[in-house]
């Protein structure tokens, strides 16, 4: 009997029960989405975005370094490339005129007979007309033959020039293709930094500023509205401002005329933008300005950062003196122009113009005397 009693109706239909799952499954996915957002996008403090900018912004200067360098390369490599494909054309073109001349003078040897000597002096009414024709055909065999000769060694060092500058175009591609995967990391690390900056609040934003223009050493705003490294960041008001802080450190005694060139140089530059991978006039990258500063003062120094350490004497810190080197960080990829006093000038990173600050601000990696 009970096997075929009707069970109850259930209290909630087919429909009811379809619907009361999906409201049940979107209500899990929708609290599982709120609590997986929060973990994977916490909010950070100031200090915390502070600290990943400040990482990211050095991160960013190590990959311009490494595009500095790879530019140096592929300009060097391009130069070679021209001038070896230069010199092949000229040699081409050298030699297409030396082939025209034997192919003259083998058409008029063809048009002459090419008669054996002996016949040619048996046939000849003058034999001292003869004697002497053949004496001038003798000096043109000769010619003729170091004419050959002469052809032959050009087609060699064609073909050489035309390896040289396989090899060179070789190189040329990588360094291209280096060039345009640091340029990539330049641009995405300032984009991660300008993200992480968008999220802070106005009252966040000034603080953070502050915190960094206290780090400066330097009551002015560091231009963090720029961080994109194009240089519009920084108005007037910081470039008086730096100009002004340099003016009352007074002026310093550098240890030779073009250290003292160099340090006017820099000091000519304050309130300029910083641009990666710029080396003037109207904006620098850290070692951009530190090459731009020697060479008005005559001196030749390499492009980055990690070369730049290695054109001069080592020196101490202790005994640092104004118009020397003064790199940061254990990849040394900052460096600044030392001015006296604790001071340097140096082009600090997108959105902080060249300014004056102290050399304490970052971790020192060695300084160098050049000149």
């Amino acid at each position: 009997m009970a096997a075929h009693r009707k069970s109850k109706p259930s209290p909630l239909g087919g429909t009811a029960v379809r619907t009361a799952a999906t409201l049940a499954l979107a209500s899990a996915a929708t609290a599982t989405l709120f609590e997986g957002s929060g973990h994977a996008d916490p909010r950070l403090t100031t200090a915390q975005v502070k600290a990943k900018v400040d990482r990211l912004y050095e991160e960013a200067e190590v990959a311009t370094e490494r595009y500095n360098g790879a530019k140096e390369k592929a300009d060097e490599a391009r130069t070679a490339f021209d001038r070896l494909r230069d010199e092949a054309a000229r040699r081409t073109e050298w030699l297409n005129t030396a082939r025209d001349g034997l192919g003259a003078m083998a058409a008029a040897q063809y048009r002459s007979g090419g008669l054996d000597p002996a016949v040619q002096l048996a046939l000849t009414s003058d034999p001292d007309q003869y004697l002497e024709r053949a004496a001038l055909a003798e000096k043109a065999g000769e010619r003729q033959a170091a004419a050959v000769t002469a052809v032959r060694r050009e087609l060699a060092a064609i073909r050489q020039l035309r390896g040289e500058s396989a090899g060179k175009l070789t190189a040329l591609r990588a360094h291209e293709a280096e060039l345009r995967r640091q340029k990539a990391a330049v641009v995405g690390k300032l984009a991660e930094a300008r993200t992480l900056l968008a999220r802070l609040t106005d009252e966040e934003r000034a603080r953070y500023e502050a915190a960094a223009a206290a780090r400066n050493g330097s009551g002015t705003s560091t231009g963090a509205d720029d961080p994109s490294g194009t240089g519009t960041g920084g108005g007037t008001a910081t470039v008086r401002a730096d100009r002004s802080s340099g003016g009352e450190r007074g002026p310093v005694t550098a240890p030779n005329t073009r250290a003292a060139e160099a340090v006017s140089f820099a000091r000519a530059q304050l309130g300029k933008p910083y641009v990666w991978g710029a080396t003037g006039p109207s904006a620098y990258d850290c070692s951009g300005l530190t090459q731009a500063a020697w060479r008005a003062a005559g001196v030749t120094l390499p492009r980055t950062t990690y070369t730049q350490i290695n054109a001069g004497q080592r020196v101490s810190r202790s005994q640092l003196a104004p118009g020397d080197l003064i790199f940061f960080y254990s990849g040394i990829s900052h460096v600044g122009l030392y001015i006296g006093g604790g001071q340097m000038i140096h082009a600090p990173r997108p959105g902080a113009p060249v300014r004056i600050a102290p050399i304490d601000e970052m971790p020192f990696a060695g300084a160098t005397r050049v000149g």
